[in-house]
């Protein structure tokens, strides 16, 4: 806690009070400015260090700078300039002796500082890079063939979605490293909330995109006031230009790319969030609803070179197949991707989607033992070969996460969905991934940090059943039984069919001591896994820590007595 001129900063809130306790409201940017300088009062900072540590790795003017430093004088009533004070040709110094500051044990840095009032639900920007998710940290459950053909599907589609994108309209970039401006989104209303809002969603989405290493953004620029901006589109490639609307009680927002140099639109979308959730998860989730499929398409168009047109119609067809969920029409599939790949074998694309259904029928178990092995084999030489041709191929890096951390190798596997994030920071399933290898490495609290950022995001929406499922089996490790209950009955309404939730539910109530909803929540997930034992309810025990271990034994302790049989 950082206290000056009777104003307090809580860093871990990232909330600036008066002294009545009042919240004073700065948009982000000025806030993580604000903390920064308070971080090095004493100190004069350059213009440059400011920038940097405000917006990493987007390129912005001076005139976002002074802006930022006008609204936090505005805020804390230094009109007179005697707590951030100007030194010429140098800097800014934010003077702690005319502040009367002094600091509590917080050591937050001033990059954390989050993008709202509500700290529990993480920004985009603060998503971990790889290196930190491997320094904290050193699978996938085993579901049922209907959820694994979801889950398969989804891979094929997202693959499928990045062949088809490029033949929108064909773009060669003009400059090595492709430049996104990124305009301010519009207020349909004429409502100074929705100005606000639809002003912190750009900055958020700014913040998001800044963290893909293969485009530059141009952000906009602020003029007078928090909500009045003007976009730089100066040797733009991209523009981005969307408008926000709020209806009743939702928000709705509009979004497309357009080509700088032809005029013509190459991607749109529109996306919808209930307004009567947390302020925060609503910009959050708009900024999400924005950034992911935006990601998707950027990494289209940046890979359109290296693509075959003919890639879309087979991974359409083996898609079809792999919704069915027989071993012989999972066979189909193979045997058509197989044929495809051996006429087009440098093609990613089919790559990526043969390894997914190799993987599927792993999963399912449809393999002996011997060709499970090879299938893992060949999975695994076929993203690893892909990769080495396109690195930053965000299909192949989404295939490469989900591989690893299905079969069990978790510390290779949070490094690989790390790269995966960093091509698209809002990609709930990648999330998703992340906080199971968590889970079996015995970091209960990382694991569950992880979904709920996932449920920040709530991207993409057909994966939305695997975030909730995980936030409770969190919980429930965590002995926390009571908040597990939400997240599982959630994700119960979303997907009810696979059963998984049902037995995590029960484990929850046996130990609150409702035995009676236990044993209801035994017998329906039976009904719908007929054959479930403790041997086979949990993930796979392969490289697990002896922490979830542990804690599995115990759980199992719980579902034993709710019903379900040994073996």
């Amino acid at each position: 806690m950082h206290r000056f001129a009777g104003f307090e900063f809580d860093a871990q809130q990232a909330a600036l009070r008066r002294p009545g306790g009042e919240i004073v409201r700065l948009r982000p940017k000025p806030l993580n400015m604000l903390q920064f300088l308070i971080t090095n009062a004493g100190r004069v900072v350059t213009k440059q260090e400011l920038m940097e540590a405000v917006w990493p790795n987007v390129h912005v003017g001076e005139d976002s700078l002074f802006q930022c430093i006008r609204e936090i004088r505005s805020a804390i009533g230094d009109d007179r300039r005697q707590l951030i004070k100007v030194i010429s040709g140098r800097g800014y110094l934010f003077d702690a002796d005319a502040a009367g500051s002094e600091s509590a044990t917080d050591s937050t840095p001033a990059s954390a500082a989050a993008p709202s009032s509500a700290p529990s639900v993480p920004a985009a920007a603060d998503l971990p890079p790889a290196a930190l998710i491997a320094e904290k940290t050193a699978g996938f459950f085993r579901f049922g063939p209907r959820s694994i053909a979801v889950a398969a599907s989804v891979a094929i589609c997202a693959v499928g979605l990045a062949v088809a994108a490029p033949y929108i309209g064909h773009r060669v970039f003009t400059q090595p490293t492709p430049v996104l401006a990124v305009t301010p989104f519009a207020d349909a209303n004429g409502d100074p909330r929705v100005a606000l809002m639809a002003a912190n969603v750009t900055d958020s989405l700014v913040d998001g995109l800044s963290r893909i290493p293969n485009i530059r953004v141009l952000a906009p620029v602020r003029s007078a006031g928090p909500t009045e901006v003007s976009a730089r589109t100066e040797k733009a490639d991209l523009i981005l230009r969307g408008e926000l609307q709020q209806v009743d009680k939702s928000w709705n927002l509009q979004a497309r790319i357009i080509d700088a140099a032809t005029n013509e639109v190459r991607w749109t979308t529109s996306f919808a969030v209930d307004a009567s959730v947390s302020p925060a998860l609503q910009q959050s989730r708009l900024t999400a609803g924005v950034g992911y499929p935006l990601a998707v398409r950027i990494s289209s168009l940046i890979h359109s070179d290296f693509r075959r047109r003919n890639a879309d119609v087979v991974v359409d067809q083996a898609q079809a197949f792999i919704n069915r969920t027989s071993r012989e029409k999972s066979k189909t599939a193979q045997e058509m991707l197989e044929k495809a790949l051996a006429a087009d074998p440098d093609n990613v694309d089919l790559q990526a989607a043969l390894a997914a259904q190799l993987l599927r029928g792993i999963q399912t178990a449809w393999y002996r033992d011997a060709e499970a092995e090879a299938a893992e084999n060949r999975a695994r030489g076929l993203l690893e070969s892909a990769i080495k041709r396109e690195p930053n191929y965000m299909p192949l890096l989404e295939g490469y996460c989900r591989f690893l951390a299905a079969t069990n190798h978790f510390v290779d596997s949070l490094i690989a969905c790390a790269k995966a994030l960093n091509q698209d920071p809002w990609d709930g399933l990648v999330l998703f991934q992340v906080g199971l290898s968590q889970m079996q490495l015995g970091r209960f609290d990382d694991a569950l940090a992880s979904f709920q950022q996932a449920d920040s995001f709530d991207t993409p929406e057909v994966s939305r059943w695997t975030w909730l499922l995980g936030a409770g089996y969190a919980y429930i490790f965590l002995d926390r039984s009571e908040e597990a209950l939400p997240w599982l009955e959630r994700s119960l309404a979303v997907t009810p069919g696979t059963g998984r939730t049902h037995f995590l539910l029960a484990a929850a109530y046996q130990r609150l001591g409702r035995t009676d909803d236990a044993k209801a929540a035994v017998a329906a997930g039976m009904k719908l896994r007929p054959g479930t034992t403790l041997e086979n309810v949990g993930l796979p025990k392969k490289n697990a820590s002896e922490i979830y271990l542990s804690r599995a034994r115990e759980v199992n302790a719980l579902l034993a007595a709710a019903g379900i049989p040994e073996k």
